[in-house]
């Protein structure tokens, strides 16, 4: 017992490799009905590591897809504040499988980063918690609060399951503070809080002409053409200048103050270099805003594809019967996705041209932008132990993707998540050779214990 959980930590991290390794070798792919079994797999070997540890009540429990897992510790007394900490243990799709240097499900160290897919997203930062309550409780005997665990197998499927289940368990769930151990920080040697995700809203558009496909030459000036009809629909939702012109689109939009201006104009954004990076001539968006405020504090509006007709070699002169458009818009706060696909299939209803039909459809997964009110207790907590960690003061940014999981335990628990994790820009999740720094893995555990240490001082 006479260690302190700093020793455990460098005493043990070999072996948190291997276990790491082991972990990510389950192909826990959730897109993949193939795989569902390997997600339940990784659900058991989490729980099987929950109990090993010495925590309570470790189970898998089930939704109407993806299994979740759950434990806890909470002998720390009633005045002491409940900490919830949430990861996921599914992964993304590993192809194309011959871009990896190494198998995605056979984890290789080299240079001090572990390699699979999965590795940095999210199980290597997911396991940095529980292994600093063994560390805590190895050490210790006791975690300084009481801590509960929720781990998801859907997230990168869009957690489609996991809002009836949050609901219907939130007093399991129920915590004073919550932290997400998946996400990041800005770079190796700066940490950042994230204040703010967007939302998300996805629709497709089909606009529907003759009985089928006629040709150009016989029935063109008798007819409408559905893809010009769709273009001059796409055409009127958002203007050359960035801005969307959809009625009411921008309403509740939490406007960016000086403050918030300030702030985001802190962190180091240099245009040009982004713009060579992306290979674009110049970066672009909505007139009056930076390219960080666009990206991080800004909604968009997105056509993510759009077809119909004729594509193949040389001509063929038809006159399309059909023409589709897919589009997601990220949403900011205090935008609602319900809200904003009403006013989408408000504003297609009310530009049909002449000589065509059109249907809008929702597409499925949502999300609730996502904004931490300003002096929120658990991040200015967490802004401490990073500013202990890296000795700097982190960043605050926000985020243009969605983590529907964030806006799902504030409308269920009513608390605003932080996200305390550790992987970097350059890891390549979601594509091949992701990898994750055992420095970074290291450094979450000693972060988790210094963060549960803080909240047991009774700040």
């Amino acid at each position: 017992m006479g260690m302190s959980w700093n020793n455990y930590l460098e005493d043990n991290q070999s072996r948190f490799v291997d276990e790491l390794s082991d972990f990510i070798s389950i192909p826990s792919v959730s897109a993949s009905d193939e795989h569902f079994d390997d997600v339940v797999k990784a659900g058991e070997w989490v729980v099987s590591k929950l109990n090993k540890v010495g925590l309570t009540n470790a189970r898998m429990m089930p939704t109407e897809t993806h299994p979740v897992v759950y434990a806890d510790w909470l002998h720390a007394g009633t005045d002491k504040p409940t900490i919830l900490i949430y990861g996921h243990f599914d992964v993304q799709p590993a192809d194309p499988l011959d871009l990896w240097d190494s198998p995605p499900f056979e984890p290789t160290v080299k240079e001090g980063k572990i390699y699979g897919r999965g590795a940095s997203d999210d199980k290597g930062n997911m396991l940095a918690p529980i292994l600093a309550a063994e560390a805590l409780l190895s050490s210790t005997g006791k975690l300084p609060v009481n801590v509960k665990f929720f781990f998801e197998g859907q997230e990168e499927i869009g957690s489609p399951t996991l809002a009836p289940f949050i609901k219907e368990h939130a007093k399991l769930l129920n915590a004073d503070m919550i932290f997400s151990s998946d996400g990041g920080q800005w770079g190796e040697s700066q940490p950042s809080l994230v204040m703010g995700l967007k939302g998300l809203i996805g629709c497709e558009i089909t606009v529907v002409g003759a009985k089928g496909d006629q040709h150009s030459g016989m029935h063109g000036g008798g007819i409408a053409n559905p893809l010009h009809a769709l273009s001059h629909i796409i055409a009127s939702m958002k203007g050359l200048d960035g801005k969307i012109t959809i009625e009411g689109f921008y309403d509740d939009v939490v406007d960016l103050t000086a403050e918030d201006r300030q702030a985001i104009a802190k962190i180091p954004f240099d245009d040009e270099n982004y713009a060579k990076d992306l290979g674009v001539p110049e970066t672009f968006g909505e007139t009056g805003y930076t390219t960080p405020e666009r990206l991080w504090a800004r909604p968009t509006f997105e056509l993510n594809g759009m077809w119909g007709g004729y594509q193949g070699k040389g001509t063929k002169t038809v006159l399309p019967a059909k023409a589709h458009a897919k589009i997601t818009c990220r949403l900011v706060a205090n935008q609602k996705p319900e809200k904003i696909y009403e006013l989408i299939r408000d504003h297609v209803e009310n530009n049909v041209p002449p000589g065509v039909k059109v249907e809008v459809k929702r597409l499925p997964g949502s999300a609730n932008p996502f904004l931490v009110p300003r002096g929120h207790n658990s991040s200015q907590i967490a802004g401490r132990v990073l500013r202990d960690l890296y000795g700097k003061e982190p960043f605050n940014i926000r985020v243009g993707g969605s983590i529907p999981v964030m806006s799902m335990l504030l409308e269920e628990l009513g608390v605003h998540a932080t996200m305390f994790a550790f992987g970097l820009d350059d890891e390549q999740i979601h594509a091949p050779n992701e990898f994750f720094r055992l420095a970074s893995f290291m450094k979450g555990q000693v972060g988790y214990c210094k963060l549960l240490e803080e909240f047991g001082k009774g700040t």
